[in-house]
């Protein structure tokens, strides 16, 4: 009876539905591998959004962070996740719940260099948003592939 329900909901809903089938059937790695992809280009949006409305990225040095290496940066980090979901899977007891709650505490630990390298405010603030957005981006999708 389950199978049945789940199969009339599939077909009911349409494309939308086959194509969350289709995404939940794919590997760990390869979900992270698009999620750090679509992530390293969102961040490098806002990044280029912001500098062109001002904002420098320079810290109390003089050195700037460059548009294109938000999107180094996210990529690797967010990859780095993909590896923490892999471990957790095999390894925790609550691979989503642990998962989630350790993402979550590293989102606010990546802020503290943010915070104390000497950026301007809003330097400061836009770079916060760009790990808020890839996290936002990133987090969800690893979770929902991941047990309870």
């Amino acid at each position: 009876m389950a199978s049945t329900t789940v199969t009339s909901s599939i077909v009911t809903t349409g494309k939308v539905a086959s194509h969350r089938v289709a995404a939940d059937r794919q590997p760990l790695w390869r979900q992270g591998l698009a999620a750090s992809f679509v992530a390293s280009l969102a961040t490098t949006a806002m990044a280029a959004v912001a500098s062109a409305a001002g904002v420098s990225f320079a810290d109390h040095t003089g050195a700037s962070i460059p548009v294109l290496g938000f999107a180094n940066v996210t990529f690797v980090f967010s990859m780095l996740g993909v590896a923490l979901a892999a471990v957790l899977a095999r390894r925790a007891r609550q691979p989503r719940r642990t998962f989630v709650r350790t993402t979550i505490v590293l989102l606010a630990l990546s802020f503290i260099p943010d915070l104390t390298f000497g950026f301007d405010p809003a330097s400061a603030v836009t770079l916060m948003a760009t790990h808020v957005v890839a996290a936002a981006i990133v987090i969800p999708m690893l979770a929902r592939r991941l047990a309870g």
